[in-house]
């Protein structure tokens, strides 16, 4: 089992880690750089070259069954949960063959919406405790179900 984790804009890296070393997966913090490196033994930290989608392909072609990839990127996500590994968003959201059409869809339209408005400003909400306590809960249940599969 690893934990792929797409960690450019990543608010959730410390709770990865420690969830991770609890399970003892080994970590790939893949980022085209910037990012603070750790002392764990368990956390690889991947810097691919710049470009496009770089780190999306580094990770899209590793993650497969029994693997978790953390990732706030729909079309990344797509292919991971194609490959058969199982998906979190930062929020802790579950991306699954159920859902990840709707997600895409979903996404595809807000991406629309924008372009048809550059004046539209903002729109995110701030990331809290309640969204950090989420995605603990869901990444540890997601830990779980990946060493099951294993």
């Amino acid at each position: 089992m690893a934990l792929y984790v797409d960690a450019d804009a990543c608010p959730v890296k410390a709770e990865i880690e420690r969830v991770g070393t609890r399970h003892k997966a080994q970590m790939y913090f893949v980022s085209n750089g910037g990012l603070r490196m750790s002392q764990n033994p368990l956390v690889e930290m991947v810097i691919v070259p710049e470009g496009p989608d770089v780190a999306d392909m580094w990770i899209a072609e590793r993650a497969g069954p029994g693997d978790v990839v953390i990732t706030g990127d729909i079309p990344l996500a797509a292919k991971c949960v194609e490959a058969g590994a199982l998906v979190l968003k930062h929020n802790g959201e579950m991306l699954t063959e159920k859902n990840i059409g709707n997600v895409l869809a979903t996404r595809d339209l807000m991406s629309d919406l924008r372009a048809a408005d550059p004046f539209r400003q903002g729109g995110g909400k701030s990331f809290g405790k309640a969204d950090r306590s989420r995605f603990l809960d869901a990444l540890e249940r997601a830990m779980r179900m990946a060493s099951s599969r294993t």
